[in-house]
């Protein structure tokens, strides 16, 4: 009986002093997920310094494959009604848009020209008026005097003249107009490489396939398909809210008398393709334009935009949410904050789009909460 409790105490011949008794599969399950998280964290590294070194080729290639999408639902759509070869279908796509565009140059080229020396004359007269006036209060006096000179202010260290203002404005636009056509390089690359993908999506995507190892192959067969889907949705739930924003800008700018009212439409609904900021930018030609007929005009025109805006955000959006992507407002703004200040000025443009895609991507990878596990 001694021998039996002298057994039972003494240790394991197994499990040695100083020796842990964690089993050797709990010890193989603990490697298992150091190593998962290491393999995860030099994932993001790499995906990170990726982004940082290559982030202006990566905006080309999605700026490419949203280029794509476009063309490819648009054939699409023709080759389910009409029933129309896929080749013939996007040869007619392309011609199309391509008229589209070319008959708008044809038809408001000049007049852009010729509102352009309108409204720089208009700028200067404004300038020359709000001086004047500035000049004849005290309020005034004090503001010119601590405005930079290159406000038209009473500042040292630039020209103090009458009518510079108009001017540096007018420099200012002819800046913007020579990084655009620095950029056409960029975008006939984008547009080739989109109609490129748009004639065989299927072979790029199978191609990409091939670099997966074959176990994981089904999932992101998966996972491409969900992000093609997703922004083919977002796409067209895009194009319908910029339809209604640049018809509605268009048919209220030729009610008020603004001159190219067509093209300021089309140009408002374009801005709009990037959410909230492209708002601004749609309205900000039509204001100048405004401003160079009145001020009555100029209010108009302010009031015409922001009752545009009001119902796109409230009614058209939430509309279009419900049978295209859902995007909380506040994601959109901090995705184009965060995109914008990593990629610039391609990034803040395509943070929308590319948002929609990750959330996607994210969403087939990650799953559902359940019932009890929502707040």
């Amino acid at each position: 009986m001694a021998s039996d409790t002298r057994a039972a105490s003494s240790p394991s011949p197994s499990t040695p002093p100083g020796k842990s008794s964690a089993s050797p599969d709990s010890e193989t399950a603990i490697q298992a997920h150091f190593l998962r998280i290491l393999r995860l964290t030099l994932g993001a590294l790499a995906i990170g310094m990726l982004v940082w070194l290559l982030g202006d080729v990566l905006m080309v290639i999605f700026a490419s494959v949203l280029c794509a999408v476009v063309l490819h639902g648009l054939a699409r759509i023709l080759v389910r009604h009409l029933g129309l070869p896929h080749g013939w279908a996007l040869s007619i796509v392309v011609v199309t848009i391509l008229g589209i565009a070319a008959l708008l140059a044809w038809n408001s080229g000049p007049a852009i020209a010729n509102e352009a020396v309108r409204l720089q004359e208009a700028l200067r007269q404004q300038e020359t008026a709000l001086r004047g006036s500035l000049q004849n209060s005290p309020m005034g006096q004090v503001i010119l005097k601590y405005l930079p000179a290159s406000l038209g202010g009473q500042q040292t260290g630039g020209d103090n003249s009458l009518a510079s203002l108009g001017s540096r404005i007018a420099g200012s636009m002819t800046g913007i107009l020579g990084s655009a056509f620095g950029a056409i390089g960029t975008i006939v690359v984008v547009l080739i490489a989109g109609l490129y993908f748009a004639m065989s999506p299927a072979s790029y995507a199978n191609g990409l396939l091939r670099l997966v190892p074959q176990d994981n192959r089904p999932k992101v067969r998966g996972l491409l398909l969900r992000a093609g889907r997703t922004l083919w949705a977002w796409v067209a739930g895009q194009a319908l809210d910029m339809l209604v924003v640049g018809t509605l800008s268009g048919i209220g700018l030729w009610f008020i008398g603004v001159p190219l009212a067509l093209a300021l439409g089309v140009l408002a609904g374009l801005c709009n393709f990037v959410p909230y900021i492209g708002a601004i930018m749609g309205a900000v030609p039509a204001l100048l334009l405004a401003l160079s007929l009145g001020t009555r005009e100029t209010i108009m025109v302010a009031a015409l935009y922001g009752v545009i805006q009001f119902l796109e955000g409230n009614v058209l959006a939430p509309f279009i949410q419900r049978h295209a992507v859902q995007m909380p407002p506040a994601l959109t703004v901090l995705s184009q904050t965060l995109f914008g200040a990593i990629l610039g000025f391609p990034g803040l443009i395509l943070a929308s789009p590319l948002t929609a895609v990750l959330l996607a991507i994210l969403d087939g990878l990650t799953r559902p909460l359940s019932e009890t596990d929502r707040l």
